[in-house]
């Protein structure tokens, strides 16, 4: 029995410059190249590969297709200080959603909070970067997301909701030893990755976590076309939830529209929104972070149970994987870098050097 092919480790900043240079030839600006390559660095760094370098291809092909749009016209419009609406016009949502992050801390620095809708994008990335770029401005992010339905809805046969994700960052004091908390989730109990993964090995799916095109649930990889919503009705309610909160108040439903007779509907296209607070709004951004420290130490500090490797907050682990690969160099897998180097001969860009 052959063994598993060992991943190649590239360092972070070529593999940033890699994939920039490819999405740049994909049709993208040099900014906008960069902006959505700094996205798949932070999630691959973060131990996210299903969001990492993978996607570059899956986003070379929405460019060349004309989902993603590489010379969108992105517009804010508001009518009051603390709300805009950003119309991605079909941009890679990287871009959009980067630049609807940065819109919400300008507008909660003068209000204390404010969020941002973002209409018309496509395929948001991992949306925890995007909380996380609020945090680093010592402000509270909270973002969701709308998609395309392709889970299932308690008591409904077939998909109805999308596997819509939550994203909540808290930033942590400057000189503190932890990590900003970042929860990053999924509204369904596994993802559709995880299915795939599952199909190419024959291994066995978890009770409750997939079903059949009809719903019925199945752990049989073979037969699962679809996840199933995190805490039944729970996960269900809350992808409804963030669709009315996304896509029906910037006035651009999907659930709606992909349901119907409309042909129109079953377009590619996903909604946000984003929202930026300012603990100085609320008291003081110093003794907020000074809390948050003391919060995350009595954590810390509970008795660890017997079965248990240690307590966690959220986003912890993920940050030291970060630190780990930002030495070591960031693991790709050998088919990844196989697509990605057939890619790079076609399109003229010479690979990265490789760390091991």
């Amino acid at each position: 029995m052959s063994a598993t092919p060992p991943r190649i480790l590239v360092p972070a900043e070529d593999l940033r410059s890699f994939s920039a240079a490819l999405l740049e030839k994909g049709g993208l600006s040099a900014e906008h190249a960069r902006t959505t390559a700094d996205v798949f660095v932070w999630a691959a760094l973060r131990g996210v590969d299903s969001h990492g370098i993978a996607r570059v291809p899956a986003y070379l092909d929405l460019l060349a297709k004309g989902v993603a749009n590489a010379q969108a016209e992105i517009e804010v419009e508001s009518t009051t200080p603390a709300a805009a609406v950003l119309d991605a016009d079909r941009a890679p949502g990287p871009v959009a959603l980067s630049a609807a992050a940065e819109e919400a801390v300008r507008r909660a620095r003068a209000t204390g909070i404010a969020s941002v809708g973002v209409r018309r994008t496509v395929h948001t990335g991992a949306i925890g970067y995007y909380v996380s770029k609020i945090a680093e401005q010592g402000m509270v992010g909270l973002g969701f997301v709308a998609g395309m339905p392709n889970m299932g809805y308690t008591g409904v046969q077939g998909a109805a909701v999308a596997t819509s994700p939550l994203a909540i960052a808290v930033p942590t004091a400057q000189s503190s030893a932890h990590a900003p908390l970042l929860l990053d989730m999924a509204t369904a109990t596994i993802a559709l990755g995880r299915i795939r993964q599952a199909k190419a090995s024959g291994t066995p799916l978890p009770e409750g976590a997939a079903a059949t095109e009809d719903g019925t649930p199945t752990t049989d990889p073979e037969k699962a076309v679809m996840p199933l919503p995190l805490g039944g009705a729970k996960g269900s309610g809350m992808s409804l939830a963030f669709e009315l909160l996304t896509s029906v108040l910037v006035g651009a439903p999907i659930f709606a529209s992909f349901h119907s007779d409309d042909p129109a509907g079953r377009a590619h296209r996903q909604n946000a929104l984003l929202i930026a607070v300012d603990p100085a709004a609320f008291g003081g951004a110093d003794a907020f972070a000074e809390a948050v420290d003391a919060t995350l130490d009595t954590l810390k500090g509970l008795p660890v149970a017997d079965d248990a490797e240690g307590v966690f907050y959220p986003g912890e682990r993920s940050a030291a994987v970060a630190v780990g690969r930002g030495e070591k160099g960031i693991p790709v897998a050998p088919k990844v870098w196989r697509d990605l180097a057939e890619r790079a001969e076609k399109l003229g860009v010479a690979l990265p050097e490789v760390a091991g």
